[in-house]
């Protein structure tokens, strides 16, 4: 870290660093479930379309979305649960 800026590190590294993450979390918890995206697209279907363009509409910040959507197609949501009432993630 210099001059106050965080190192960059290229989506490659991230993206490698986040499947060996997962590898070792799968070897404690067989039960997680990560967040896998083929291509570049998020959502492919109408409703799922539908539903990312709901969430803009709304967001608090607007960088949020954003980061979130980054988070995802970089493979750095490492767990996702839905359950009745709750979601939770590991990113």
């Amino acid at each position: 870290m210099g001059w106050g800026y965080f190192e960059y590190v290229p989506i490659a590294k991230k993206k490698s660093d986040a499947r060996k993450t997962i590898s070792k979390l799968k070897k404690k918890n067989p039960n997680i479930l990560p967040i896998v995206i083929e291509g570049k697209k998020i959502a492919t279907t109408w409703w799922g379309i539908s539903w990312n363009k709901n969430l803009e509409s709304y967001a608090d910040y607007s960088n949020r979305i954003g980061r979130g959507s980054a988070y995802v197609k970089n493979g750095m949501v490492l767990d996702l649960q839905i359950n009745a009432g709750t979601v939770s993630a590991l990113v």
